[in-house]
């Protein structure tokens, strides 16, 4: 009897650790929107503007990163990826400008594209069995939720300790204590069958199935929306108008303030978003990934239509973040795990990563647009809304996918 591959294996370990230090600090930056922008008198849409724009760079950098790790090796690219993070916010501690801010935050997004998803996904997917690739791709994927976890509480308690410049050098320092673990980044190299076929060849036939296309346009509000939340949904937290009650249940843990109830928001989309990205994954080796997309989609926008329809309280904050963070980044290991069924492993990679840049333009838009409405009329109302569409159109748009390996389906 055949022995099974293990689902635990060095190559999973150590893509866990480095995206989850990766994202981690990722997830911290929507702490830093009021702190930065009272230091220097700014408008909000100056710093939503400074991570739109990393935002759209790591996607831009997301089918670049993923083309270098399939020709020059996949530890060269996040090497590369590290240094280009270390640059981006060791710079970005020492400007005083919106304008600086806005162009070191380009090396930021290429440096979270050099050691993330689109790099760090092919890897594992490579390395992964046929019975185990789901699981694993949603283990890598949940480890980017557990950075989330503790990256906002955590940048939080630093800034409670020392200034932001200084928390941003301490972030710096993480980020180059990850690559510790490249030794294990070892994946299999690929077939013959796959070597015989060029990127050009693979990328065109993509580019011709209209699947393709609809993964692609699909993806744009999970980039809108997770986005816009990640920047944003602290401060709507900070802001709002009921307190946190003296003695109540929120109180006695600690969360004292509106400010740390928007910390520990992000931190609990993270917790609950481990639970639902394993679940997604144990989920795609079983039923069809299209279906379980526009299912996922369908379930964020019933879920921030409610939470903007009704009164915003903080039980009504943590019952958001627990039940959107169950959909967070479910949908990562299913649109990975569906580019790599139906175009194949050899390069995942850049396929992947240019599906990731959809992804990435609605992350440009949800956080530009949010500090720009919230700028122009003094709330997030409407940002709220369009994501709710969004959201609508692409549990849509998944339901004509054609689930199968692009040669058999020709």
């Amino acid at each position: 009897m055949q022995k099974s591959a293990p689902l635990i294996t060095p190559v999973l370990i150590a893509g866990c650790v480095i995206i989850l230090i990766s994202f981690a600090v990722r997830a911290s930056f929507g702490v830093f929107q009021i702190p930065i922008a009272e230091e220097f008198g700014w408008l909000r849409v100056e710093f939503s503007l400074a991570i739109a724009i990393q935002n759209l760079a790591w996607g831009v950098g997301q089918p670049i990163f993923g083309a270098i790790a399939e020709k020059l090796g996949d530890r060269k690219a996040i090497v590369l990826g590290a240094l280009a993070y270390v640059f981006g916010l060791m710079m970005s501690a020492n400007s005083v400008t919106p304008l600086a801010h806005q162009v070191y935050s380009i090396a930021v997004g290429f440096g979270v594209a050099g050691m993330g998803f689109g790099v760090i996904l092919a890897i594992v997917g490579r390395a992964s069995s046929d019975e185990n690739r789901s699981m694993s791709l949603a283990i890598a994927t949940a480890a980017g939720s557990a950075g989330q976890v503790f990256g906002a509480p955590v940048a939080e308690w630093l800034l409670g300790m020392m200034s932001w410049q200084a928390v941003f050098l301490v972030f710096s320092a993480a980020i180059v204590a990850s690559l510790l673990v490249l030794p294990m980044m070892k994946a299999p190299a690929a077939s013959k069958a796959q070597l015989e076929e060029s990127m050009g060849q693979v990328l065109l036939k993509a580019f011709k199935d209209p699947s393709y296309t609809m993964i692609f346009l699909g993806f744009f509000s999970c980039g809108y929306q997770l986005a816009f939340v990640t920047a944003h949904f602290p401060a709507f937290v900070t802001e709002m108008s009921s307190p946190i009650l003296t003695g109540g249940v929120l109180y006695s843990l600690g969360i004292t303030s509106t400010s740390i109830l928007g910390a520990v928001a992000i931190s609990l989309i993270g917790l609950a978003n481990i639970g639902g990205t394993l679940l997604a994954g144990w989920a795609g080796n079983r039923w069809s990934k299209k279906y379980l997309l526009a299912g996922i989609y369908a379930g964020r926008t019933l879920v921030a239509a409610l939470f903007i329809l009704f009164p915003i309280t903080p039980v009504t904050v943590i019952l958001f973040s627990v039940a959107m963070g169950s959909l967070w980044l479910a949908t990562v290991p299913l649109t990975s795990g569906l580019v790599a069924h139906i175009y194949g492993l050899r390069y995942m990679g850049t396929l992947y990563g240019i599906v990731f840049f959809s992804h990435q333009l609605g992350s440009f838009m949800g956080v530009w647009l949010g500090g720009r409405m919230y700028d122009a009329t003094g709330d997030y109302t409407a940002v709220w809304w369009i994501g709710v569409a969004v959201g609508a159109f692409s549990a849509l748009i998944h339901l004509p996918v054609r689930e199968r390996p692009l040669e058999a389906a020709t």
